[in-house]
């Protein structure tokens, strides 16, 4: 079955807000929600943004059943072995809801603004997120007996979500992961990618302009393109009917998650109705096929 979470960049909204869309998409049936990991919103320095762990913090505590991640942790923001013990410390405070999601790092102007090393390396933060998803592996205690294992490890596993498509990015996929992420602006190569991703789950990120009932679709598309139009096919617009068939398809290619990331910024009211008229139609249609 298809597996839904909301997309939620903690972009100029409240934490309030951001827990209104939490509880909103969990008391509607999604399976999780994850946010964004930056110092300033891409494109938009001198724009609030949230911390990411502290509010996914936050927001598991104020929830009880959706899965906490995001999409994904900047890998040179954090000390892996820091990184490690957070992930572990919110698993477990979380009731195992909480997947660590990570990536090498997408917005060089960041690293440089804040005097962060490799900003303009990408050859470099890859090598170092490779060596990072090591060193949280000894540290969970995964590697056999590791002077880095930390006290105490995970009591369940804590899943593994790593996004991006670079070589190594790929490499790190195949060998760890339970899941691969792809990113709304690269969905041009899913296909030539998921033969590629070993025994990872698939997952995608997609922007969506929903047309609910009684909206006009050309002006909901022309709104959200002119928001979101550089995503490329990385946004979709349409009504219930042609969203189900537009997810449909990308389910019988194999991608098991969505991270649906909405155009009007996730009102609550179009949380509910995407997932009586999209998610609930294909949950049906899944269990009719199996």
């Amino acid at each position: 079955m298809a597996q839904w979470f909301l997309f939620l960049p903690q972009v100029r909204m409240g934490i309030d807000d951001v827990v209104v869309r939490a509880q909103a998409a969990e008391s509607n049936g999604f399976d999780g929600i994850a946010f964004i990991d930056h110092l300033e919103p891409p494109g938009a320095t001198g724009q609030s943004i949230w911390e990411a762990m502290t509010l996914a913090t936050w927001a598991a505590a104020r929830t009880e059943r959706l899965t906490i991640g995001h999409l994904v942790l900047c890998d040179g923001f954090r000390h892996p072995a820091v990184l490690a013990k957070q992930a572990v410390t919110l698993a477990e405070a979380s009731g195992g809801r909480f997947e660590l999601g990570l990536g090498s790092g997408s917005w060089p102007a960041e690293f440089d603004r804040f005097g962060i090393e490799g900003g303009d390396d990408a050859k470099g933060r890859a090598r170092r997120f490779a060596h990072d998803v090591e060193v949280i592996r000894h540290c969970w205690g995964l590697d056999g007996d590791s002077p880095l294992r930390q006290e105490p490890v995970p009591s369940q596993q804590i899943p593994l979500v790593l996004g991006g498509t670079g070589k190594t990015t790929m490499d790190l996929v195949r060998r760890y992961a339970q899941w691969w992420n792809i990113p709304s602006h690269q969905l041009a190569r899913l296909d030539a990618l998921l033969p590629t991703v070993g025994d990872a789950r698939v997952s995608m990120q997609q922007m969506v302009g929903f047309a609910g009932r009684g909206a006009d679709l050309a002006e909901v598309a022309a709104v959200s393109t002119r928001r979101f139009g550089h995503l490329g096919s990385g946004l979709v617009c349409g009504d219930a009917d042609g969203l189900v068939e537009h997810f449909t398809a990308l389910v019988d290619k194999g991608v098991e998650r969505f991270y649906v990331w909405f155009a009007d910024f996730a009102a609550p009211a179009t949380l509910a109705e995407f997932s009586d008229t999209v998610m609930k139609v294909i949950a049906q249609s899944e269990g009719t096929t199996t």
